[in-house]
């Protein structure tokens, strides 16, 4: 199966296309997902709508494929065939292996990425990575340090303070 099997009809576009999503937005969806039998799977009428943010891959590919260029208010019915879904082994308990699944969206809101997010949400990982093995060198290498340094006992060090204000 090619990813044209995934069809959806648009039902209802009740704002117009003022605001299209694409990839690196945020997304708040109202989603209804169903298997072909009817049997609901997920509802996200009875809690808070899906945050996804494209290109993220946290849903399954042929659900984010059909919330591309979505806009607000916006209604689609999508079929999503399994090799874009849960494929052969499904999602067990609810989602059978080989399931066609039936999804209806509705987007409520779109938030649109900024320059500042796109760039902390990139460099932040990175930054991390080289951070942590400095810090820790760092560390390492005051504890190096601070164990070669000579130790002097209480009393030498008495001794030496008080030679030092006799010669001032």
């Amino acid at each position: 199966m090619s990813r044209a099997v995934l069809l959806f009809l648009i039902i209802v576009s009740l704002n117009g296309f003022s605001s299209q999503d694409e990839k690196g937005q945020e997304l708040k969806v109202e989603v209804l997902g169903k298997l072909e039998d009817g049997t609901l799977f997920d509802n996200s009428l009875i809690r808070e709508p899906l945050v996804v943010e494209l290109g993220r891959k946290q849903v399954i590919p042929g659900l984010e494929q059909g919330l591309l260029d979505m806009c607000v208010g916006e209604k689609r019915k999508l079929t999503v065939p399994p090799n874009l879904g849960y494929g052969r082994r499904g999602f067990p308990p609810s989602i059978p292996g080989d399931s066609v699944l039936l999804f209806e969206t509705e987007l409520v809101t779109l938030v649109k990425s900024t320059y500042w997010k796109k760039l902390m949400d990139n460099m932040i990982p990175i930054a991390c990575f080289l951070l942590v093995p400095g810090l820790l060198c760092l560390i390492g290498y005051y504890l190096y340090l601070k164990a070669n340094v000579p130790k002097i006992s209480k009393r030498k060090f008495k001794e030496e303070k008080k030679s030092k204000a006799k010669n001032k």
